[in-house]
């Protein structure tokens, strides 16, 4: 009897599959990208970060679509995290 393995680090994430785990993360604003004031949380010493609401995800995420509601003035951070990159599968498989 063979058993077949299933390597769960080649799950493909796409737009298709997206739960848009990212926007659960902290992220930092590190640079000026012009995200809207109503989206960014500053702390006591000055330190800003995307405002998430009580569930948890970022302010600037349609509930409904899991699209970005301010795409072209995303943070830096948010421009770099590649879909389908490791750090991406990594948000993906904790969620998932």
């Amino acid at each position: 009897m063979t058993i077949s393995l299933k390597n769960v680090s080649d799950i493909d994430v796409t737009c298709a599959n997206c739960q848009a785990c990212c926007c659960r993360m902290e992220v930092m604003i590190i640079s000026d990208t012009g995200v809207p004031d109503k989206h960014i949380s500053v702390d006591e010493w000055g330190g800003e970060t995307m405002l998430r609401l009580d569930d948890g995800w970022c302010s600037a995420v349609d509930r409904d679509t899991f699209l970005c509601t301010i795409y072209e003035n995303r943070p830096w951070i948010c421009r770099e995290f590649e879909m389908g990159s490791d750090e991406c599968r990594d948000v993906f498989n904790v969620v998932e």
